[in-house]
């Protein structure tokens, strides 16, 4: 069987799409092809670096980046993380499937150091439930 080709899509692609694409190489192993990209790209974000460091993963070196048809033509399946990312997607190949799994963005908490770090933990477990639940998805079609 052919690996299945994930991405996964935000606004900025600097946390949401960025911890997904990340847990998703953690948690799929070599079942599955990750990227993620953003309608934008904002950079990387330095609180999701640090949280997903926090639990053994390192995103540092992932990359932000503004999504392209090439990117939707690669992608079996595409996983939006926010409603302007599922509002403004571009057309996807007949052959990909979108699901549509929503997230506050964490970036746009404000508050104190503790405050923000908090918002983005949560939203790293948010994002960890998500995948999982894409993999469970895939591994369920895979049994039929």
């Amino acid at each position: 069987m052919d690996k299945l080709r994930v991405m996964f899509l935000c606004t900025g692609n600097s946390c949401r799409s960025q911890m997904a694409e990340g847990w998703a190489r953690a948690l799929g192993g070599d079942d599955i092809e990750v990227k993620s990209a953003g309608i934008e790209a904002y950079g990387q974000n330095k609180n999701a670096i640090a949280v997903m460091s926090e639990v053994g993963i390192d995103i540092s070196e992932q990359e932000s980046i503004r999504v392209n048809g090439e990117m939707l033509e690669w992608a079996d399946l595409l996983v939006t993380l926010c409603d302007n990312a599922e509002e403004q997607c571009p057309l996807l190949s007949p052959h990909t499937i979108k699901v549509h799994l929503p997230l506050p963005d964490p970036a746009k908490m404000k508050g104190s150091e503790d405050k923000v770090s908090a918002e983005f933990r949560e939203t790293r477990e948010k994002v960890r439930q998500r995948v999982e639940f894409v993999l469970e998805q895939v591994a369920l079609d895979d049994a039929v």
